[in-house]
């Protein structure tokens, strides 16, 4: 799994739930790569969101990839049901499961995008048996559960470390990063190997978004 520049996905977790379709069809003209979806349960992050029923009402309004990030307790429990609403890449936490390598054969066997993801107190090392299961790996630069968080300054070595880890294993995945994403320290997080930056107000509380995608596209 390969990409010629920097992936753009605005996280839905800030836009307008009462007009979802027209946040999602503002971000697609803005040429944003990716819809990610945040899913939280209450257990795992002290928040809920949505569940299947989005992810399914989403798919139908939207041409793009559905990034559908599990922040869930147990979550080889559903994996299933998120791929048959629509998930085209499915990631999950290691801090979830006790067995995420299993987790990870069950939703490349289905036919999608699979991706393990460490929170911020998680060594990056909890990733190196996995990556060679893995398209993404996705890195938590604040902790899970809100959106609007201040990004963690020691996420920068931390993805830098992924990168010497992924590249170690002669893995492909695409190192994807989620929190605090910014016009100020996108270009800092893509110099230390971020392949797909999640933005969220960034994006959807910006006056001219399709600027802010193009100079993402550009890093």
């Amino acid at each position: 799994m390969k990409t010629n520049r920097i992936l753009v996905a605005p996280s839905i977790l800030s836009a307008d739930f009462g007009k979802m379709n027209e946040e999602i069809a503002r971000m697609e003209r803005c040429g944003v790569d990716v819809i990610h979806c945040d899913v939280m349960d209450g257990i795992f992050v002290p928040n809920i969101t949505f569940g299947f029923k989005m992810i399914s009402d989403i798919k139908k309004h939207t041409s793009l990839p559905l990034d559908v990030h599990l922040m869930i307790d147990l979550p080889e429990r559903y994996v299933s049901r998120f791929i048959d609403s629509g998930a085209d890449w499915l990631t999950f936490h290691v801090e979830a499961t006790e067995k995420p390598a299993a987790v990870l054969e069950s939703i490349k066997k289905a036919g999608i995008k699979c991706g393990a993801v460490i929170s911020p107190d998680t060594p990056t090392s909890a990733l190196t048996d996995l990556f060679p299961l893995c398209d993404i790996a996705l890195l938590m630069s604040v902790y899970p559960g809100f959106g609007g968080q201040k990004f963690i300054e020691n996420s920068l070595e931390r993805m830098r470390e992924l990168k010497k880890l992924r590249d170690a294993t002669g893995s492909s995945a695409l190192l994807e990063i989620d929190g605090g994403i910014t016009e100020t320290n996108a270009a800092r997080v893509a110099d230390a190997g971020a392949d797909i930056l999640v933005a969220g107000n960034t994006l959807f509380s910006a006056s001219e978004p399709e600027k802010i995608v193009e100079k993402f596209h550009s890093l």
